[in-house]
């Protein structure tokens, strides 16, 4: 709780219940495209103990989307959106976000969401939709893979309106991926 509130003093806002098809404000939408975030970039997962940090939201890479989901007890996870593919060839290659040391092996295992990955500390489940790379990560202390998988198997895209999109069942991993 601490945590929490020291977030709020610094500004970080919180958008909770997003899991629920909360809408994200279009004064929200406008702003993450006048940082170069591609419309059709934004997307959102449900991860239960964990609230989404709104003011985290920001260009990632070129034109891709980023934030951040806190708990109550100041873990956090990080989730991104970029253009790409992503399949067997390149899940040992591409490294995890804030990966601890460059000479840990990356493991990678593809299961009926997508690759779940680790390095070190940090775990990820990455999958693909529509031209994009989906990505989920934390420490592993913070988060553990189960809850990585449920956010990854209900992702959906937001709607130009801010309205998250339904996706099919499972996500769009339940979908063809680049395999």
């Amino acid at each position: 709780m601490r945590r929490a509130v020291l977030l709020a003093s610094l500004g970080v806002g919180f958008l909770s219940g997003c899991g629920g098809g909360v809408a994200l404000s279009r004064e929200r939408l406008e702003d993450l495209r006048a940082q170069g975030v591609a419309p059709d970039s934004v997307y959102l997962v449900d991860l239960p103990g964990y609230e989404l940090a709104e003011q985290s939201m920001s260009v990632y890479k070129d034109e891709g989307f980023q934030t951040f989901y806190y708990s109550s007890e100041g873990r956090q996870v990080w989730f991104g959106v970029d253009r790409g593919a992503f399949g067997d060839d390149v899940c040992q290659e591409s490294p995890l976000h804030d990966a601890g040391p460059v000479t840990a092996p990356i493991l990678c295992e593809f299961d009926e969401v997508g690759w779940y990955r680790t390095n070190g500390p940090r775990h990820e489940y990455a999958i693909t939709d529509a031209g994009h790379v989906i990505r989920i990560s934390g420490l592993v202390a913070d988060v553990d893979r189960v809850r990585l998988k449920e956010a990854m198997a209900g992702v959906r895209q937001v709607a130009g309106d801010g309205v998250p999109v339904t996706s099919s069942p499972g996500g769009p991993a339940a979908g063809p991926v680049d395999r």
